[in-house]
């Protein structure tokens, strides 16, 4: 939880920073309003995410801030609707939504979702995370820690040393991107020891592809 002299930066800032460091971002753009939102995911195609942009709404899913696999125009406008009535009922600031592609669904297949992020330990200075998303890392706690700056041997270590390491090798029927999740560990190792103000960084989810890995959401708070 960020301190009261910590700001926590808003989606599309926090995105932009790792645009910043050639994180490879799920395809997204920025919409007002609901004219705005329909015109961008014509563009991006569906199926999309929409995520609300506010100050105040820092974990947007506890506020009804995301919603995902949209499919169509209405449902989209529905979409837009909700989280403009969500932010209402929160008392949250309203600044329109990130209209975003949705990764592992339809002809691509489903994505394996990885945890990257990174901390500033008051003994060790910038630490770099890794782990599986969903369970492993809520209930197994499978996740691992290396100081910054890494080497790439130090990323593939840290892919390595989960216990989720077999998911990622193929245990459930299909390999994913190794190389493409270090790519990104050492690009986040590079982003900590540059940004020595950096308290906080989630970059969660990754949506690690058979081929490709692209970041989804980030969250970044600025000491």
């Amino acid at each position: 939880m960020a301190k009261k002299k910590e700001r926590v930066l808003n989606v599309i800032e926090s995105l932009e920073f790792l645009k910043r460091y050639r994180i490879p971002l799920a395809e997204y753009a920025v919409a007002k309003d609901a004219p705005d939102a329909l015109k961008a995911a014509k563009k991006i195609g569906y199926p999309v995410v929409l995520k609300v942009i506010s100050e105040k709404a820092v974990h947007k899913t506890d506020v009804g801030g995301i919603i995902v696999d949209i499919d169509s125009d209405k449902e989209l406008k529905a979409a837009f609707d909700k989280i403009r009535r969500n932010m209402k009922k929160a008392k949250a600031d309203f600044g329109g939504v990130v209209v975003q592609k949705m990764i592992g669904s339809g002809v691509v297949g489903k994505a394996q979702e990885v945890i990257v992020g990174g901390k500033l330990d008051p003994s060790f200075g910038q630490t770099v995370a890794f782990g599986l998303g969903g369970v492993f890392v809520e209930v197994f706690e499978d996740i691992t820690f290396r100081v910054v700056p890494l080497k790439e041997k130090d990323a593939e270590d840290m892919i390595k040393d989960i216990k989720g390491y077999k998911v990622l090798m193929g245990a459930r029927g299909k390999k994913y991107d190794i190389k493409a999740i270090s790519d990104i560990i050492m690009k986040t190792s590079k982003m900590l020891d540059e940004n020595k103000d950096i308290a906080e960084l989630d970059i969660n989810p990754v949506m690690v592809l058979p081929k490709g890995a692209y970041a989804v959401d980030a969250r970044i708070v600025i000491k």
